[in-house]
Parts: structure tokens; C-alpha cells; sequence
């Protein structure tokens, strides 16, 4: 291959290929952008550049290693980093960009705040300045400066080379100035004075009034300034970056949510092997609470199969000789042997990963509040400090005093408290959402709840607990044993049950332990039981042949179910829940009806989204009566049901198309995609892990209430944190014109930006006395 082919000349007949990049040494939106055109110049490549996951997604025309490295090799000339990422099931390698990254900024930001400290204490309480001390802290700062806060330098080149100026430029130029002036006023002024006592002061006497221009700049440092300012920069940097770490867990957690090994016959005889080497036409034995290895279908046996966590349907689907199955889906009782359809990548399950990937680089990039507001605070200040500066050299006394005033104006317009504005409210907000069971993830999900007007529910496990429970009970006419009547009939039904293993029987065994006061143990004894796969369960219980299942089990037996109970039959199951008949000593005796119950809270949760300005929309996968039964019970009036995962996306999409912004509230694997999908996931900490980590705030209790909370929460977090930025621009603001005139030194620069930060500090610690809605 020559160097002057294109990606797409190497592969002109093939069709079109999609590689992801994970990209490292990005600072701001302007890298992505910067990035994203360098890769868009190649013939042939079609890229988008998402600075929030730190990913590229680029289209060419072929998938090979040596397209690969020529996008790799337009990354670097860029100035940055870029390498395919690890597959999803592997954890992130210590050698990835972002893990570099990561690990880079929490070297950088515990070693600058160790050597910064005594420079801070040294510079503001005079009592504790000795002998050298200026020269102890010109030592102690030079690695903070050059060192710790390379990243800020660099990228204030790399903006530089573009012809852009970013918060990063402004950092660059404050730290730097700060730190070449201070070195200034000790190799050529008195400040390097072994003696030298710096006085904490304020106000300086304006240059014109006396020689005090040269006097200012010859004995005051500045290194607490150029320290500080880099530390907390970082600070901020680091929970950024630390955020955004988290990108691909949802999707290697879906992953790996499937089997890791599986049972394979090979000529009759069962092999161990791992789960990645199945291929189609194997054939695997699946046994009783086993996950499924792969979709499939059911050679031999009958089974009940959990499906709850692809499909939300909460009751379990009975499988037999013929049926498909799904991977990473729970056997539930019988043994079942199942030929392999679709593996890898194929699978239902990967195809579901694929969805929360899509779902999250279509989002569009959630850009911080601070720069937005930089792009055009950082130009004005740039050009006032060089007005500054040519204005004093035409009439100011001396060239020094045209550099401190300059020097003044980007030290006081340097966004120490900019730093501490989003991370020290997110810190608090955080802490107290910790407490209350609410886990936000970051400062764009505090963005995203400030829009929100519709708040999208998943049912099971959400609304409702997601664990089947006996609803109702009813005898068939003239049946009755000692006169006991429907808790016998529990009693008899719920001891046949507790020999089986289906979850539907744990249900009916609970109701009877519970209803009839008995314990483990307590419930008469099973003989002679027999499980008939796919239909239900007989044995001898006190004497009495019992059989519990299916309609199909009793006809077998000759037993006809009368006109009144196929009524109850088919309301239950027209409402969603899951008839169980119970027929003693060869005649029916009556029907159990179970379902998914509603959570005790969930009615008192959506009244407080109501009372919020929230519309609610209910969006499962089980059927229609179901979910207008719960949606009835809970006061939810819009209901989308029977939706598969992709119509979950579909749906949120169509309401986002509809101008509204949505939330969305799931536990499943089945809601992960949606959750993605929404402008704001919420997931319940009682749910699997690939709804919590595809989510922006987990609620960690369970209770539907916790979610009105959280987002009550994070619109206070948000405008605190809008309100600390006010305040922190609003200092530098106020004081720009201050440090223009000649009025305000540099030492004062770095005091208004020590209490601008205590006041973001103090405004954040109100976050404390959150109550909730």
C-alpha cells in the first residue's frame, strides 16, 4: 500500500465499514471539533467526534488495520491520542487513552496540591515567612506551574495553532504571567530579597501618583497565585475526567450478564467450554436456574423461562420442544437441551448492547456552563489586558507598570472560583443525595433534569415490585373439604407448591405460609409428587391428590372448568396476571389468580410528580389490560404497551420529536437502551447494573417517591451551580476595570479570587439542608 492511498481506495469495491476511536488528550468541545475536521479532510471518511464519551465513530469504506492506522496517524498529527477500544466485556486496559488520562490528572492534582499548600500559607500569613522563603516558594511553585499544569498549556497551544482562545488559554496566560512576573521582581527587583516580608495588602497606590509602579513590581510574588489557580483547575479537571470514565460500563455490563460457560454435547457426551467458542448448531443442556448460553431453540424438554430482564413481562414464559429461547435468560425448573441459532455478536443480547451505544453517541455533546459562558469572556479579557498594557506603555511611568497592571487584569480575570463552581456543588448535592439513596453522575445530568417535563415509567419492578404475588382466590361452586373452604384450598395448593421450584409456585407457597400463619416446615407434607413440564404440578398432600397448573393439565384428567371460573380465567389474564387452577381428589376446587403487585408507594410518587408540573407516561412490555390496570391504580393516564426494547427507544424518541424532554425510569435490562435514549435516565437501585450504569441518577431505595426527589435535587444543584458561576465570573467582572486603571495589584487579584472561592464553597454547602420534595 502506498502512503498516498486513501481509506477509501484501499477497498473502493467493499462495502462501507463503521470504527470506533477512542480519543485521549481532549480539554474541551474545540478538541473534539478540532479532531473531528482533521479526520473529515480523508477521502472517503465520514466522522463525528463526541467529546462527552471521548469516542469517534467514523465511516470508510473498508475495516482494516491499515485504514485503522491512518486514522489513527491523522489523531496524532492533531496532537492528541487515538486507538480502538478494548472489546465490551473487557475491563478498560490501564494503557487506554482515557485510563491514561485519568491516572495522569490524579498524579498531577495530588502532587500540585502538596507542594501548594505551604506556598498559600507562606504568602498570606506573614508570621510564618523565614529566612528564603521567597525563594522556597519560587522552588515549590515552578513544578506546579510548568509541570502539573502542562495539560492547560498545552491546550492553550493547540488553540492557539487554530487560531481559537479558550478557558484553557486564559488559565495558560494567568498561571504563566503570574509566575514569570513573580521571577521577574526576584531576579531583577527586591523580591529576591532573602529577607523580604510580604504584607497582605489589599490596595496599591495608583502608579501615577508616585513611583509605587516600580515599587509594586519589584517587591511583591504572586506564586500563591499561579499555584492555586492550577490546583483547582485540576480539581475540577479530575472529577470531569473521572466521570466520563465511566463510558462502556453499562454496555460491558449487559455483556456480561449472559452465561460465561456452558454445557455442550458432544456425540452424547456433556463438555465445559466457554461461552465465546459455541457456535451455530451446537447443542447445550440447559438445568434448572441456569442462565441460557445463547439463543436457541428447545430440542428436548419443558421448561418455565424468566424473560423479565429482556422483556419486563414479569411472568414467566413456558417453553417447550420447538420453542426459541433467549441467551442470558433465566431456566427457571425443567432441564432443557437447546441448539445454538445466533451467537456473538448476533445474539439478542449484543443487539441490545448495540442499542444503548447508538442511544448515547446520538446524544448531542452536553458542553459545560463555564465554557459557554468562556467563549466570549476569554477574547474580551485577552484584549483588555493588551489595551491595558499598550495604554500604559503610552502613558504610564514606567514599562513595569504598564506589566503589572496587564499582569493584574489576567490574574484577576483567571477563573479560580470557575474551577470550584461545578465540582464543590456537585460534591455537596452528591453527598446529599447519598443520603436521601439518590446517586447523580455528573454536572450533565444536572443540565438535563432542568428541561424536563415528562417523566416515562417502566412497570415492573418500577411501578410494581416485580415479584409475582398471589392477587386472589376463588372456590369453585359447592367445593369444600371440613368446611374450610379458601384456606384450605391455599393450604392444600401453596404445601403441593412448595416442592417446586417455578416462581409462580413460590408465590402461592408465600400466600399460604402467610395467610395461614405457618412457617417453613409447618406446611403438611408432598408424596408422590410429579412436575409435569410446562403444565403444572400433582402429588399427595394429607391424603388428598392434588394437582395445581395449567388448564391443559386438568383436561387431561378429564376435569372441565365451569362456566364461572372461565369468566375469571379470562378477565385475569386479559389484566395481565397469570390463573392457577387447583383441582382435589378428581374435581376442580377452585382458581388462584397471581400477579405482579403495585408498589405501596407508587400512587403517592406520581401524585408529586403531578404536583411538580410532570406529565407521567407508563411504557412496558407487558400487555395492554396489564398496563392500564396498573396505570388505573397508580393515577397514570398515558399508556404505551406490549414494546419491545427497540420500541421503548422508538417511544421516547417520539416523544422528544413531539418537543417534549423526557425522563425515563427503568430497573431492566429491557429499559437500558431507553434509558440511553432519554434526555435523562433514571434508574432503580434495585434493578440489574446495566440499567443503573446506562443511567444519570440511580435511586437507590426503590421507592418510585425517591424519584421526584432526585430530580428536585438536581434543579437545585443546577441553579447552585449557575449561581456559583455568576458569582465567580461576577468577581472578575467587577474587578477587570479595577485592574485596568491601576488601581487593584495583583495581590489583590489573588484575594478576590480566595474569597470569590469561599463564597462558591459557602453557596454549595446550602445543598446540605435538602429535605426533598
Amino acid at each position: 500500500m502506498s502512503a498516498a492511498e486513501t481509506p477509501a481506495e484501499l477497498a473502493s469495491t467493499t462495502h462501507a465499514a463503521h470504527i470506533d476511536l477512542e480519543i485521549g488528550g481532549m480539554t474541551c468541545a474545540a478538541c473534539a471539533q478540532r479532531i473531528e475536521r482533521r479526520l473529515n479532510k480523508l477521502d472517503g471518511v465520514t466522522a463525528t467526534v463526541n467529546y462527552a464519551t471521548e469516542k469517534a465513530a467514523v465511516q470508510v469504506a473498508d475495516h482494516s488495520e491499515a485504514v485503522v492506522a491512518e486514522l489513527i496517524a491523522a489523531v496524532e498529527k492533531t496532537g492528541y491520542r487515538a486507538q480502538e477500544p478494548a472489546p465490551l466485556t473487557e475491563e478498560p486496559s490501564a494503557a487506554s487513552p482515557a485510563a491514561r488520562d485519568l491516572a495522569g490528572l490524579r498524579r498531577r492534582l495530588l502532587i500540585s496540591a502538596v507542594l501548594t499548600l505551604p506556598v498559600v500559607l507562606l504568602a498570606m500569613i506573614p508570621a510564618l515567612q523565614f529566612p528564603w522563603w521567597n525563594w522556597v516558594s519560587l522552588a515549590l511553585t515552578l513544578p506546579v506551574v510548568l509541570w502539573a499544569g502542562w495539560p492547560f498549556h498545552r491546550a492553550a497551544v493547540l488553540n492557539a495553532r487554530a487560531g481559537a482562545a479558550t478557558m484553557d488559554t486564559l488559565i495558560s496566560l494567568g498561571t504563566l504571567a503570574a509566575l514569570l512576573f513573580s521571577l521577574y521582581a526576584m531576579l531583577f527587583g527586591a523580591a529576591g530579597d532573602p529577607r523580604l516580608r510580604h504584607d497582605f495588602v489589599f490596595f496599591a497606590e495608583p502608579p501615577w501618583a508616585s513611583d509605587a509602579a516600580h515599587a509594586m513590581g519589584a517587591t511583591n510574588i504572586y506564586f500563591e497565585v499561579a499555584a492555586a489557580v492550577t490546583v483547582f483547575l485540576l480539581l475540577g479537571r479530575y472529577f470531569e475526567k473521572r466521570s466520563k470514565s465511566q463510558a462502556g460500563q453499562a454496555l460491558r455490563s449487559l455483556l456480561n450478564m449472559g452465561a460465561k460457560e456452558v454445557a455442550v454435547l458432544r456425540e452424547g457426551t456433556e463438555v465445559l467450554m466457554p461461552v465465546r467458542e459455541l457456535a451455530v448448531g451446537d447443542e447445550f443442556i440447559v438445568r434448572p436456574g441456569e442462565k441460557i448460553a445463547t439463543d436457541g431453540t428447545v430440542v428436548t424438554g419443558a421448561s418455565a423461562v424468566d424473560m423479565s430482564m429482556l422483556t419486563g413481562e414479569s411472568v414467566p414464559v413456558e417453553v417447550a420442544e420447538g420453542d426459541s429461547v433467549t441467551g442470558a435468560t433465566m431456566n427457571s425448573s425443567g432441564r432443557l437441551v437447546v441448539r445454538a441459532s445466533r451467537v456473538g455478536a448476533d445474539t439478542q443480547l449484543a443487539q441490545m448492547a448495540r442499542l444503548v451505544e447508538q442511544a448515547q453517541s446520538g446524544k448531542a455533546e452536553v458542553q459545560r456552563m463555564a465554557d459557554r459562558v468562556s467563549g466570549i469572556f476569554v477574547p474580551i479579557v485577552l484584549v483588555i489586558a493588551l489595551v491595558t498594557l499598550l495604554v500604559w506603555l503610552i502613558l504610564g511611568p514606567s514599562a513595569e507598570s504598564a506589566f503589572t497592571a496587564a499582569v493584574a487584569v489576567l490574574i484577576i480575570a483567571c477563573p479560580c472560583a470557575l474551577g470550584l463552581a461545578t465540582p464543590t456543588a456537585l460534591l455537596v448535592g452528591t453527598g446529599r443525595g447519598a443520603q436521601l439513596g439518590i446517586l447523580i453522575r455528573g454536572p450533565e445530568v444536572l443540565e438535563a433534569s432542568r428541561g424536563i417535563d415528562t417523566v416515562v415509567l417502566d412497570k415492573t419492578g418500577t411501578v410494581t415490585t416485580g415479584a409475582m404475588k398471589l392477587a386472589a382466590m376463588h372456590s369453585a361452586r359447592g367445593w369444600s373439604l371440613r368446611n374450610a373452604g379458601d384456606d384450605e384450598l391455599l393450604c392444600l395448593a401453596g404445601a403441593l407448591e412448595s416442592a417446586s421450584e417455578h416462581p409462580i409456585a413460590r408465590a402461592v407457597t408465600n400466600a399460604a405460609r402467610e395467610t395461614l400463619g405457618s412457617v417453613a416446615g409447618k406446611l403438611p407434607g408432598v408424596s408422590d409428587f410429579s412436575n409435569h413440564q410446562g403444565y403444572g404440578v400433582s402429588g399427595i398432600v394429607s391424603g388428598h391428590t392434588v394437582m395445581v397448573g395449567r388448564r391443559e393439565l386438568l383436561r387431561q384428567q378429564g376435569i372441565e372448568v365451569p362456566d364461572d371460573l372461565a369468566g375469571l380465567l379470562a378477565q385475569a389474564e386479559s389484566q395481565g396476571s397469570t390463573p392457577v387452577l387447583v383441582a382435589v381428589d378428581g374435581g376442580l376446587a377452585g382458581v388462584l389468580i397471581v400477579s405482579d403487585a403495585v408498589k405501596e408507594t407508587s400512587a403517592e410518587a406520581i401524585a408529586r410528580l403531578d404536583g411538580m408540573g410532570l406529565s407521567t407516561v407508563l411504557l412496558t412490555g407487558d400487555n395492554s389490560g396489564a398496563a392500564h390496570r396498573v396505570a388505573a391504580e397508580v393515577g397514570i393516564e398515558e399508556v404505551i404497551a406490549e414494546a419491545l426494547p427497540k420500541d421503548k427507544v422508538a417511544a421516547i424518541r417520539a416523544l422528544q420529536q413531539q418537543g417534549r424532554t423526557v425522563a425515563m425510569v427503568g430497573d431492566g435490562v429491557n429499559d437500558a437502551a431507553a434509558l440511553a435514549q432519554a434526555d435523562l435516565g433514571i434508574a432503580m437501585g434495585t434493578g440489574t447494573d446495566v440499567a443503573i450504569n446506562a443511567a444519570g441518577i440511580t435511586v437507590m431505595r426503590g421507592d418510585l417517591r425517591a424519584v421526584a426527589d432526585s430530580l428536585a435535587l438536581s434543579r437545585r444543584t443546577l441553579r447552585v451551580i449557575r449561581s456559583n458561576l455568576f458569582w465567580a465570573f461576577g468577581y472578575n467582572v467587577a474587578a477587570i476595570p479595577l485592574a485596568a486603571v491601576g488601581l487593584l495589584n495583583p495581590m489583590l487579584a489573588g484575594a478576590a479570587m480566595v474569597f470569590s472561592s469561599l463564597s462558591v464553597v459557602g453557596n454549595s454547602l446550602r445543598l446540605r439542608g435538602f429535605k426533598g420534595v
